[in-house]
């Protein structure tokens, strides 16, 4: 299967919380979208290998996804090593995708911004003809950077007003991790998916608002954008 999108994150539920309505929204326009979780969060305070599993395939049906996939990277020890690059390379040379949505390169989790370089490096082996690898050499043609988790202004944002109750049932598909907690005991150590998902409702709602929209979400790119006809910009300056 050849992908138009490919989203490329660390955990099962990443993708989901950063950038799921983006995903859900393409898919709807017809594009061919797909997951590639580096790890299978089995290293999670809550749920294990196999729930998350079965959570994540709830998500992408909800998400319109075609494709979903784990390249069975350690949890908590994700790297860009060759030995994780070649792996990801092969996906790369295999689903051939146009656009590729990659963590922001600076993140709280070693995980998120390890993910990110091995995402870019990897999405780069992928088109060196003299590698050792199955399949036809071949790059991405853009490479995103969703920035929801990070302190940044974003390059654009995305009205995802119309996908937000789904994405919203995707994130909620992950109960072992987003569930009430009845019955159980306060834990003694701060785990950040307690308040993870009001606070990226939050944000979706903040990004939305910078561009007059009620839900969004951002990204960022490296290069320069091309435009061709500034009288039809989007978004109000006044």
């Amino acid at each position: 299967m050849h992908l138009d999108l490919l989203a490329i994150a660390a955990h099962p539920d990443d993708v989901e919380l950063t950038c799921g309505g983006t995903l859900l929204k393409m898919a709807q326009l017809g594009y061919k979208t797909g997951i590639l979780d580096l790890t299978a969060g089995e290293m999670g305070t809550r749920g294990t290998p196999e729930t998350r599993s079965r959570e994540a395939a709830k998500a992408t049906k909800l998400l319109s996804a075609k494709w979903r996939g784990t390249l069975a990277v350690p949890d908590s020890d994700v790297q860009p090593s060759r030995q994780h690059k070649l792996r990801l390379a092969s996906v790369i040379r295999e689903l051939r995708p146009k656009t590729v949505i990659l963590p922001y390169w600076e993140a709280r989790h070693p995980d998120h911004y390890h993910a990110s370089n091995l995402g870019y490096e990897g999405c780069f082996l992928a088109g060196l003809k003299q590698l050792p690898l199955e399949g036809e050499p071949y790059r991405p043609y853009k490479i995103l950077y969703s920035t929801a988790y990070a302190a940044v202004r974003p390059t654009f944002i995305v009205d995802i007003t119309a996908q937000y109750p789904q994405r919203h049932k995707a994130i909620l598909a992950y109960s072992t991790q987003f569930g009430p907690k009845s019955g159980s005991k306060k834990s003694k150590v701060f785990l950040a998916i307690d308040r993870l998902e009001d606070q990226m409702n939050q944000l979706a709602r903040h990004y939305g608002e910078m561009i007059g929209v009620k839900y969004g979400e951002p990204f960022l790119q490296k290069e320069l954008m091309s435009v061709n006809d500034v009288v039809k910009l989007d978004v109000r300056s006044i």
